[in-house]
């Protein structure tokens, strides 16, 4: 690769550190999550209730793009799931879905500040699906 290229924000870590692994197909998953992830925070808000005016299918729909876009994310590239298998579970049910391991720079919280909405489950052996 001559040159990194794209939104800024968008470009995989490893395209500028190869510590992070090598510039692979995962690379353009990454960009895919945090396009997906834009998708969904990248609404105007102009309304303070916004999540109050969608419907219950519109906020599933929001929070499976989230979950998915988390897993793409990953800062390593092998946790990171094949395109194929991003589009699966785009297809799939909300609560087929797990979320995706804490980062390596995560900070744990306790559990009573934790939300409590039946999609966290422990993660932190939870592998790519």
């Amino acid at each position: 690769m001559a040159d990194a290229r794209g939104t800024i924000g968008c470009i995989a870590p490893e395209v500028f550190s190869r510590n992070f692994g090598g510039v692979s197909s995962k690379s353009d998953v990454y960009s895919y999550g945090m396009m997906i992830l834009e998708m969904v925070g990248g609404r105007k808000n102009t309304k303070v209730g916004l999540w109050e005016d969608t419907t219950s299918e519109e906020n599933k729909m929001a929070r499976k793009m989230i979950l998915v876009g988390l897993w793409c994310i990953q800062t390593k590239p092998s946790d990171r799931p094949s395109m194929s298998r991003v589009i699966d579970m785009l297809q799939e049910s909300l609560e087929a879905l797990h979320l995706p391991p804490n980062p390596f720079m995560f900070s744990p919280r306790s559990p009573e500040k934790l939300p409590s909405d039946g999609l966290l489950e422990e993660s932190s052996t939870t592998s790519v699906p």
